[in-house]
């Protein structure tokens, strides 16, 4: 099958699945936006050459480090429970390959992205820049305390599972923007979560759906399970 017709079926196996979940998510289909994002970001490109025969599976694939790039279903699903707009400024913690920002790169207006781990944070900014994302800047550092000098956020997206909401997330947070963050410990159940944020500025929350996602590392993240 070519990398299109590959391309397409992974298109086909995100529709399937957010159909199979929409009493769960909310919804029938997902913000039209957000597909035309997901069928334009050459995913194989932010795969190591090892894994790149799985690049169009509906499944997370290994990209060293521990880390995974996630199940396009996932990545096309957090996308859009951001509620992401054309003049929207992203925070998203958790760089890994660099494939979800720069989907949501694609509809936004721009996206921070921060990576604990150096050798991610600069094989993503690598690939990012040579496909010609120039509204995505990356940062080696701690993602819990997110990125302040470019807060508030219209929307803040965590890509590894958290033991609680980090509290510098929700201070960056613009009013009436949202967190979308999984939460709880590996090996256990984990369920994402969609924060929104109040003029006042507390947060009303809600549970997705159960998930699987790496820990959240560095000195605030995970527990061992």
């Amino acid at each position: 099958m070519t990398i299109a017709g590959e391309r397409a079926a992974m298109l086909r196996d995100i529709e399937d699945e957010v159909a199979y979940t929409r009493h769960e998510i909310g919804k029938d289909a997902l913000d039209a936006r957000v597909m035309a994002a997901i069928a334009k970001v050459p995913r194989e490109q932010f795969i190591p050459p090892s894994g790149r025969l799985y690049a169009f599976v509906n499944g997370p694939v290994p990209i060293g480090h521990g880390q995974t790039i996630s199940q396009p279903y996932i990545v096309a699903l957090m996308t859009d429970l951001v509620a992401p707009r054309a003049d929207s400024v992203i925070l998203e913690v958790g760089t890994g390959s660099g494939y979800q920002a720069a989907v949501l790169a694609e509809i936004v207006r721009q996206v921070y992205s921060v990576e604990i781990i150096p050798a991610l944070a600069a094989a993503a900014a690598e690939v990012l820049a040579r496909l010609g994302y120039a509204n995505v800047l990356v940062r080696n550092a701690d993602g819990y305390q997110g990125w302040v000098e470019h807060a508030p956020y219209d929307g803040i997206l965590v890509t590894a599972a958290a033991p609680h909401i980090p509290p510098p997330l929700v201070e960056q947070l613009r009013p009436g923007g949202r967190l979308v963050i999984p939460i709880g410990l590996p090996g256990r159940v984990q369920l994402l979560q969609v924060l929104e944020k109040c003029a006042d500025g507390s947060v009303q929350s809600r549970d997705v759906l159960r998930v699987a996602f790496v820990p959240l590392t560095g000195p605030y993240g995970a527990a061992p399970a």
